[in-house]
């Protein structure tokens, strides 16, 4: 028998948590005592188990998901507990496991990990490792031997800083979490109830460092990517106002180490901007430091009553102004809509509708959603809807003419589901 096997199920739609997950470990003493599999398919998973499952004494499963993927992980976990339940031990980590970890739990996942996992994971590995009891790791939900739900409480927050945001041995390197914790608390989002309201920065240096690594594995093709609930907020101490000197100074660091060749993305994907902080000095920044070409911002309604239902903190006119300030810089912009949020009425959707139409023919895309419950959230027991007609009609049209893209189609075939399923919980 070998050493432990850690095997992290590698899902595309998850690789960015379960990097954090796999860079905190590397740095941890434990790490020895793994060896790390990255699995990126039901069917390899599957495969790769049959074999590890004979060759290690213990096989660790580590899976992260999100609501949207509830049903799907359910029933891969639901196969695996049939086929490995005796051989290893499935844990589970990510946004539903910590909004809704008791019914994570009940899909037959043995350990959940709620909140953030960095810290929680080291724990839980050395325990695990060493046949201890696992009572004390704090921010951890399981069944005990008597079939108890046991909950260990909430971990304090930990500083990004402290921590790897990618496995670097393991050499799975991807986007840099820059800012954790967002202190507006829309109520469709699980981001406030999961990291917490107040927002936490990397360090400069921290962050640099990282750069630095992935400059010297790329070299002149090194793309620099960040993770934020809002891109333009790095540094602020309450995450609403701006800081835009510390704002710079990080990116003037970064395109310090990258240089002129490499490619630095500010306020796109995998964050994006809230409408009020699209001013002229932060779309200056962008244009001084950044590659991209586009931002993307997040509006969700065109009717001021669902904005402020949603506790969104901004107003219609100014999507307007982001949107036209955007455009008159030369860069074009992606605009979020969700149909269907709580509340919502004819009123309301013929307001969104007319926004799309307006920012569309100025020049802006629409990235359509449809409206999700998600557990944890004020909006968790509403109900999932489906996508009313005049918005069909509307966002086919704007797909039509290149002017709108998005999953809404397949969200809105979730929805009800999950809705259900939420309601029951």
């Amino acid at each position: 028998m070998k050493k432990v096997a850690f095997v992290v199920y590698y899902h595309r739609d998850n690789f960015y948590s379960l990097n954090s997950i796999a860079g905190a470990l590397e740095v941890e003493e434990v790490f020895e005592s793994l060896d790390i599999f990255f699995l990126t398919s039901r069917d390899n998973l599957i495969d790769s188990l049959k074999e590890l499952v004979n060759s290690y004494s213990k096989v660790i499963i580590a899976i992260s998901f999100t609501t949207i993927q509830l049903f799907e992980i359910s029933e891969l976990v639901e196969s695996l507990h049939r086929k490995f339940h005796e051989r290893s031990l499935i844990i589970a980590g990510g946004s539903h496991p910590t909004g809704d970890p008791s019914g994570t739990l009940k899909m037959g996942i043995d350990i959940v990990v709620v909140g953030e996992g960095e810290q929680t994971i080291i724990e839980l590995m050395n325990k695990v490792v060493a046949d201890k009891e696992i009572g004390d790791v704090k921010g951890i939900a399981y069944y005990n031997e008597d079939g108890k739900y046991i909950y260990t409480g909430r971990r304090a927050p930990i500083d990004l800083s402290d921590f790897p945001p990618f496995p670097i041995r393991n050499t799975r390197f991807g986007a840099i979490e820059i800012t954790r914790g967002c202190p507006y608390v829309c109520y469709f989002c699980q981001t406030p109830y999961i990291s917490g309201t107040t927002p936490r920065h990397r360090s400069i240096e921290s962050i640099c460092k990282y750069v630095q690594i992935l400059t010297d594995h790329y070299g002149d093709l090194t793309d620099i990517r960040f993770i934020s609930p809002n891109a333009f907020s790095y540094g602020s101490e309450d995450g609403k106002s701006l800081n835009l000197e510390k704002f710079e100074d990080m990116l003037f660091n970064v395109r310090e180490i990258i240089g002129e060749k490499g490619r630095m993305f500010v306020g796109t994907f995998p964050s994006e901007v809230r409408p009020e902080h699209i001013t002229q000095d932060t779309l200056n920044l962008v244009l001084k430091y950044g590659d991209n070409d586009n931002i993307t911002v997040g509006a969700q309604s065109g009717s001021q009553k669902v904005l402020d239902l949603c506790h969104r903190g901004h107003s219609v006119d100014e999507i307007y102004r982001a949107v036209d300030l955007t455009l008159k810089n030369n860069l074009k912009i992606n605009v979020d809509f969700i149909f269907g949020l709580p509340g919502e009425n004819i009123k309301d959707i013929k307001s969104t509708i007319e926004l799309m139409k307006n920012l569309s023919k100025k020049g802006a895309r629409i990235h359509a959603h449809s409206f999700i419950p998600l557990p944890q959230t004020p909006f968790s027991k509403e109900p999932g809807m489906r996508v009313n007609k005049m918005y069909k009609k509307e966002i086919q049209n704007l797909i039509a003419k290149g002017q709108a893209f998005g999953n809404w189609d397949n969200q809105e075939k979730l929805a009800s589901k999950i809705s259900k399923y939420l309601r029951n919980l």
